[in-house]
């Protein structure tokens, strides 16, 4: 299974709050700095499920989970599971997801998880509640 995390640091925005944003949702993630047009793009691309215990535990502790698997399910193409996250939420520690990257004025935190069955990884992310 492979995570990759990816986002646009605005010239408006202080990249060390992005990269707490990013770390609050996933945990340590070793962060590659790339310019842009917009300012830089931080990205990461880390191995395992381990990598996503901190999500899963958010959207319970959020409660959200339900609503999550629908965006999950909409979100697999092939043996990928793509979504966005509201990077301000995530900031304070908290999830969002965007359905649209103008959803989220700054930018959203873009999520690609590649794994052999996203059916199962959805199951195991964001169990059914009822």
């Amino acid at each position: 299974m492979t995570i990759r995390v990816e986002t646009v640091v605005n010239f408006t925005e202080s990249e060390e709050k992005v990269i707490i944003a990013l770390e609050n949702v996933f945990g340590r993630l070793p962060i590659i700095v790339e310019p842009s047009h917009k300012g830089n793009t931080l990205a990461a691309e880390v191995k395992g499920r381990e990598n996503l215990v901190r999500f899963r535990n958010l959207l319970r502790n959020e409660r959200i989970r339900d609503a999550a698997r629908r965006i999950f399910f909409k979100g697999i193409e092939g043996n990928t599971v793509d979504f966005c996250l509201n990077k301000q939420v995530a900031f304070v520690g908290h999830l969002s997801f965007c359905e649209e990257t103008s959803e989220s004025p700054l930018d959203p935190i873009k999520v690609t998880i590649a794994c052999e069955n996203p059916r199962e990884l959805v199951d195991w992310l964001a169990p059914r509640t009822a």
